[in-house]
């Protein structure tokens, strides 16, 4: 789902403390699509059991970054708990078991040291640490990442994908949603009248144009793009606008995890 809406007090934004979508139960990519079964391999339903009653829920995206380790926002995190939260991996539809799923218990989380609860101030970025393993029964993958300090040009068409909302009306399909999304360079969405001083060089920018974008519950999941021979997870869902989410120059930004993969390789190693 996607993020908590954006921070607009002096800048257009109003800050939430929670996923958008915490309490919706069905949502999808705006101006996507039904993903094909089994494509988007390291894609992770984040779930949370807000009572500790057995009982959970879709808040989140995430990717897999390893047989042990997911990786998701920061701002996704509301208790740092672990047994409030599960990881689904081989997750399609939602509210259907299909016997592709793996339901993994979280043992530890580590949010970026840096992670303020301000998401213009950037470091929107987790890793999870799962009790037990993914194992590969041909539904999952560990994602490709990118290069360190690797940016991607404007214009580059790359894939949002997630369960997040539709936005406050409409269609609220159950199944994986797919959408191209095109970057945006920092240089332009840094502009005033797009994101302006929002929006830092460790983010990246993609969408703005009015039709597709993420949503509330796409928060967290990853912005996949295929460049040096490989579908990488170049960046996970942070913010948006608030109100509808698909609005003209103001473009989904993500936490640009070229920017850190450092911290990446060092809390996966460690944790």
């Amino acid at each position: 789902m996607i993020w908590l809406v954006a921070l607009l007090s002096c800048a257009g934004l109003i800050g939430a403390e929670e996923p958008f979508n915490h309490k919706v139960h069905n949502d999808r990519v705006i101006g996507g699509s039904n993903a094909q079964p089994n494509t988007w391999k390291w894609q992770v339903s984040l779930q949370y059991d807000s009572y500790n009653d057995g009982k959970f829920s879709h808040v989140c995206g995430g990717s897999i970054i390893s047989s042990y380790h997911i990786m998701t926002a920061a701002h996704c995190i509301l208790s740092m708990n672990p047994a409030y939260y599960r990881a689904v991996v081989g997750e399609y539809n939602l509210y259907k078991y299909e016997g592709t799923e793996q339901f993994l218990k979280v043992d530890r989380i580590v949010v970026h040291p840096g992670w303020t609860d301000q998401l213009e101030k950037g470091n929107d970025i987790a890793i999870l640490k799962l009790a037990s393993p993914v194992y590969n029964n041909g539904y999952v993958s560990v994602a490709n990442l990118p290069y360190p300090g690797q940016t991607l040009p404007n214009g580059f068409t790359c894939h949002i994908t997630g369960w997040g909302l539709i936005d406050f009306v409409g269609g609220v399909p159950d199944v994986l949603q797919e959408a191209p999304i095109d970057v945006v360079g920092h240089s332009i969405c840094s502009q005033p009248t797009w994101w302006g001083s929002l929006v830092l060089e460790t983010m990246v920018c993609a969408g703005g144009d009015g039709i597709i974008s993420g949503c509330q519950g796409d928060s967290g999941g990853p912005l996949n793009c295929y460049t040096d021979g490989a579908w990488r997870v170049h960046g996970v869902v942070s913010y948006g606008p608030a109100g509808m989410c698909n609005q003209v120059t103001k473009p989904t930004v993500f936490t640009k995890v070229s920017s850190f993969m450092d911290w990446i390789y060092s809390v996966s190693q460690t944790l």
